[in-house]
């Protein structure tokens, strides 16, 4: 690590080196922050994208790095947010560089070989790999809202696209441009994906509860007629089914019978989709509680947040970072499977927050999925701009409608 730190501020060229790694993480990180402030427009996505990865494939070892350390920072400043909750606030800005230096070693496979088509081959095989099980560093998706596709193809052959430009670049001969030009032609997403929504109405339910008052005791009654109240608005607006966010009843709602038996008279005039907490066996889950005429199904989380609900270490590492900032509480049990259950006669797919991210849950292509989170980890910041843009990225690619509940920001329905 030392000497890395010396490579990077050594002062041979460094104000040039830095020009073109802001360059490249700017270019890379743009879509998020024009679909952030609502300015997000597909030509100016196109042109940025292609820059970020032609860059990435002809810049200089210490500009890649710089780069890659960049495009941690501005896309994932916001992790250690959630630590403020945890009581260790004094981690958000180690926790933000140390994102950093993770992107800095995940693009550092580049710098092996200046030639381009070796690099081309690594951005690829980047689109494959999640540090620590996180993966919303999705590489394809700085072109969702763009005029490119974002299947694997696609990608490639942007990707072979900007290779060969840089080839002949470097060979000063124009009279094959042609061929990269056809090559990106190739890459445009031609298709028009028709999707059908269900013959119900569907109510997904945007709460605005601080992250610091929600599991306090003095806010449990309020919170609790909150969620009433939304469920009997539902009702009276003649909804088939409402979405409540994740653990938007902050309790194991299994060990609290008097509120589960009047969510149940509720689930007659309307199908409830509402997240808390269950346990049973001594084992605790993250799990959104399906009702319907009086019937409850329980939806258990598969996928948890990677050092939000487990710690993906080994054991020895794992048992103390969990003692040390998360007061031995991060680890939940998942259930082994998606869930699919049947609501008003139509199928959908469980999901919560992470999950909504994660190719595991659209494996089996469903039509519709139910989703819900809590975004109030990490207000403010772009953190569900990004969710939303990798659920758009998901829906497009398994062809899904999502239907997304969330406490703080992100609510809607996603196709």
């Amino acid at each position: 690590m030392k000497n890395i730190l010396n490579y990077l501020s050594s002062k041979t060229d460094l104000k040039n080196d830095l020009l073109k790694a802001f360059i490249t993480a700017f270019t890379f990180s743009f879509f998020i922050y024009a679909f952030h402030y609502g300015f997000s427009f597909k030509i100016l996505n196109s042109i940025f994208a292609l820059i970020a990865f032609f860059m990435f494939i002809n810049l200089n070892n210490r500009a890649i790095l710089l780069a890659g350390y960049l495009v941690g920072l501005f896309w994932f400043y916001w992790i250690g947010y959630s630590f403020e909750y945890q009581n260790v606030m004094y981690m958000k800005l180690p926790v933000a560089i140390g994102f950093g230096f993770i992107y800095l070693i995940f693009f550092s496979p580049l710098l092996i070989s200046k030639n381009v088509f070796y690099r081309a081959f690594v951005l690829f095989a980047l689109s494959f790999f999640e540090p620590f099980d996180y993966n919303w560093l999705t590489m394809e998706l700085p072109f969702i809202n763009s005029f490119f596709g974002i299947q694997k193809y696609q990608y490639t052959l942007i990707l072979v696209s900007l290779a060969l430009s840089s080839f002949f670049v470097f060979k000063n001969d124009k009279r094959l441009f042609v061929l990269p030009a056809l090559l990106l032609i190739f890459a445009i997403d031609f298709t028009d994906q028709v999707k059908e929504l269900p013959n119900l109405k569907i109510k997904t339910v945007q709460t605005d509860i601080l992250q610091k008052d929600k599991w306090k005791r003095k806010n449990l009654n309020p919170i609790i007629s909150m969620n009433l109240r939304e469920i009997q608005k539902a009702i009276d607006e003649n909804y088939d089914i409402v979405v409540l966010p994740e653990s938007t009843f902050p309790l194991y709602l299994n060990h609290h019978p008097m509120i589960l038996e009047e969510l149940k008279k509720l689930s007659y005039k309307i199908g409830i989709v509402a997240g808390a907490l269950y346990s049973e066996d001594n084992k605790h889950y993250n799990v959104n509680y399906i009702l319907e005429n009086g019937n409850v199904k329980i939806a258990k989380k598969m996928i948890l947040v990677p050092f939000g609900e487990y710690v993906p270490l080994p054991k020895v590492l794992r048992d103390w970072v969990n003692k040390t900032f998360f007061n031995s509480t991060s680890d939940f049990v998942t259930a082994k499977e998606p869930t699919s259950y049947k609501l008003k006669g139509v199928e959908f797919t469980n999901a919560i927050c992470y999950e909504t991210t994660c190719s595991e849950i659209y494996e089996k292509h469903p039509k519709y999925i139910i989703a819900n989170s809590n975004n109030a980890w990490f207000d403010p910041s772009i953190e569900h701009s990004v969710q939303r843009l990798l659920m758009m990225f998901y829906a497009k690619k398994y062809n899904a409608i999502i239907f997304h509940s969330t406490n703080n920001k992100g609510s809607g329905v996603i196709k």
